[in-house]
């Protein structure tokens, strides 16, 4: 017999021991069944994060062919061209040292696809220090190899994890400017769940079946801040209509404001509020994956699958105005790699060899631009922080 997932006794255990909420399922007459229940918040950030068995903290890496899921830098350096563009053009404006950090490195791609620009280059406009924020240890170990290999010096690149930023922030994120990247990491935050039933806003939460799974149940909001962030944004649910309500990501943003002075680049898949109240987005956006298959199950494989949601950049920007930012961009991705440089990447080749640097290098540009409109759904907002 196969061990129990030690995630799932875990989590079963703090649902049926020491959950403070209480929730509801109906029955198949439709009466109403009382149950004990966490919020679907906090049973995606222990199947992500937990400490031991969350799937952003265990395992093997997430990213690539043997992952779950592919990122934008698995097709080539052209993202990381752009994003340097944008760090060069930032830079000029500071008129002094600028940190470039990564927030969710995943193995590291992008950021030694940065490096080796940056060391091409041979530019005045580079950063003087590379942070790299990541809590997978297998990410992190690749992402080590990767800089060793290219003989960076350890002064040049530094490794935290999101805990050790807590404690770091002011020593590491003060001083000279930042250039905060975040490449789908905002899709990652967990997420609150809600519902209209019987015309009321309630929370989805998750409770213990029969037979020791997991499903969902219903129960009161457990924040106000559920409701007023729906509110804030326009966004009124049809009945039967479910949506996310992201508030870790605003969160996250908010402890932002504590920079003095910086630039984040957030590079996402994601809408705007009318999105989310759109016919077509009845079960809202949250997606599993595992082995690069998409699903929505959320209760199939705790802490071995990928969850995410979709980004609601309207809330993200109300909470960056909120924390002092400003948007200064905020554009499709397509949008962003044309203003960036993308398109004078392309190259005249007449090498019939469709594995040459010029062909990879054009066939990466398409994809990134024009294939199955996911070009589209990403977004890039850029955000100032000035003292």
């Amino acid at each position: 017999m196969e061990e129990e997932n030690g995630l799932v006794v875990r989590i079963r255990a703090e649902i049926l021991e020491s959950s403070p909420h209480s929730g509801w399922q109906r029955g198949k007459a439709g009466e109403k069944r009382d149950v004990r229940c966490m919020t679907f918040e906090r049973y995606m950030s222990l199947c992500l994060y937990d400490e031991r068995d969350g799937y952003y903290r265990s395992g093997q890496p997430r990213t690539g062919r043997q992952g779950d899921f592919y990122t934008s830098p698995a097709v080539g350096a052209v993202m990381a061209s752009c994003v340097a563009e944008a760090f060069g053009r930032y830079a000029e404006t500071c008129g002094e040292p600028v940190q470039a950090i990564e927030w969710g490195v995943g193995d590291g791609r992008l950021s030694l696809q940065l490096f080796d620009l940056w060391a091409e280059s041979g530019s005045s406009a580079r950063p003087y220090r590379q942070l790299l924020i990541e809590d997978h240890p297998g990410h992190v170990e690749a992402a080590k190899n990767g800089f060793v290999h290219r003989g960076a010096s350890p002064a040049a690149v530094l490794y935290r994890t999101s805990r050790q930023i807590v404690h770091e922030f002011d020593e590491l994120f003060g001083g000279h400017c930042v250039f905060l990247l975040a490449n789908e990491l905002l899709d990652a935050f967990p997420v609150h769940r809600v519902q209209r039933l019987d015309g009321e806003l309630v929370e989805l939460g998750v409770t213990v079946t029969e037979d020791g799974g997991f499903n969902y149940a219903f129960m009161p909001l457990s924040e106000p801040e559920i409701a007023i962030t729906l509110e804030r944004d326009g966004i009124s649910l049809k009945e039967g209509q479910q949506t996310e309500v992201a508030l870790a990501a605003c969160r996250w943003i908010g402890e932002l404001g504590r920079l003095k002075r910086g630039r984040l680049l957030l590079i996402d898949y994601g809408h705007e509020a009318e999105e989310y109240a759109a016919p077509h987005r009845m079960l809202g956006t949250l997606l599993c994956y595992s082995g690069h298959r998409a699903t929505d199950e959320p209760f199939r494989h705790p802490g071995r699958q990928d969850m995410t949601a979709h980004v609601p950049f309207t809330s993200i920007r109300r909470a960056a105005e909120r924390s002092g930012f400003r948007v200064v961009y905020y554009e499709t991705q397509k949008r962003f790699l044309a203003d960036y440089g993308a398109l004078e990447r392309l190259r005249d080749h007449s090498d019939a060899d469709p594995f040459s640097e010029a062909a990879r290098t054009n066939r990466a540009i398409r994809q990134l631009l024009l294939s199955d409109g996911m070009s589209e759904t990403f977004k890039v907002m850029i955000l100032d922080k000035v003292e």
